[in-house]
């Protein structure tokens, strides 16, 4: 059996710590998901405008199969400089691949970024982005507690019409083995049924994480109801996630489960993987479960892993906050 777990956070998988900083001038922030030593990751991009950094090191046939952390930031391209200080500050606790004994470690830390720069805040940062020190800030905050809603990368990010966040979630099973998510929402598409608030993955529900607003009975007649209404252009989206688990996966094995939970994507965001949104996922494994992984278990982690896809998507929209003209869940339907 499985079961909601004790913190409901990604941190719920043993070893893996997160940490976020924000700008709130700005209006943005960066997420670090630092793993144990040896966990190995891959990834799945399905959305038309994705911004990533060492995606392409995560394929099954490279060299490298195992990460160090995995960032994810706002700010669009500047957001990736969030990874390249995140690397440098375990490199010096001496993090990262080593390839010969007499050179300096390298942290392997792919990224992934949203674009939140037409949200409200002053991106007049001048020669200096703010995504190499929050980089620094949110590494040295990792942590197994960490807030939801407007905070890290979902700091200022937008879910249709409205606020975004970042969101977790988790399962545990009675035999030890654990998965949980972590994901940044700015999407293009709606988290909820507009007319009503009620959430798209309300059947994912557990014990009310998500305020038990019920299942929605009908459809808006607008297809697009409660998504962006900034233009097609002008309003570049992206939700970026990370699944982890700590059973021992092969690198075919975690990317075939990050294609899987792209399904919890589209239970939870209407519609998904338009051509302005950049969605991606990563799958970390801390291979730490001590028993095998069969052919089922690989189906039921890809199902596990929708299910906090789509959990932890509708957590960060329930607990975000507004922020300068982008009106929450909670002001506008609680």
């Amino acid at each position: 059996m499985f079961y909601r777990g004790p913190k409901n956070l990604i941190t719920d998988v043993d070893n893996i710590l997160v940490g976020n900083a924000e700008d709130n001038v700005v209006g943005t922030g960066t997420t670090v998901l630092i793993t144990p030593e040896n966990s190995i990751a891959s990834a799945d991009i399905r959305g038309g405008a994705p911004g990533t950094r060492g995606v392409g090191a995560l394929n099954p046939y490279n060299l490298v199969d195992t990460v160090d952390a995995i960032v994810l930031s706002g700010g669009s391209t500047w957001g990736l400089e969030a990874a390249s200080s995140s690397a440098n500050s375990l490199g010096k606790d001496g993090k990262g691949f080593r390839s010969s004994p007499d050179i300096k470690n390298v942290p392997m830390v792919p990224a992934a970024i949203l674009f939140d720069l037409n949200n409200g805040g002053n991106k007049d940062w001048g020669d200096e982005s703010p995504y190499l020190n929050l980089g620094i800030k949110a590494t040295e905050n990792a942590s197994t507690d960490f807030n939801l809603g407007n905070t890290g990368a979902g700091y200022g990010a937008k879910a249709g019409s409205l606020k975004g966040g970042l969101g977790s979630s988790s399962f545990v099973s009675d035999k030890g083995l654990q998965i949980g998510g972590l994901f940044a929402v700015n999407s293009y598409g709606s988290v909820v049924n507009s007319q009503t608030g009620q959430f798209w993955a309300a059947t994912d529900e557990i014990d009310e994480e998500f305020g038990n607003k019920g299942v929605p009975s009908s459809l808006p007649e607008d297809i697009l109801s409660g998504s962006s209404t900034s233009g097609i252009l002008a309003n570049n989206n992206t939700t970026i996630g990370i699944i982890a688990t700590n059973a021992k996966l092969s690198p075919k094995e975690a990317k075939r489960i990050a294609i899987m939970a792209h399904t919890g994507m589209s239970r939870a965001i209407r519609p998904i993987h338009t051509p302005v949104d950049g969605d991606i996922i990563f799958v970390v494994s801390t291979n730490s479960y001590i028993k095998e992984i069969t052919f089922k278990d690989i189906n039921i982690l890809g199902e596990l892993g929708a299910r906090v896809c789509s959990r932890s998507i509708s957590r960060a929209i329930y607990e975000a906050d507004s922020l300068f003209d982008i009106i929450s869940w909670k002001e506008r339907y609680s």
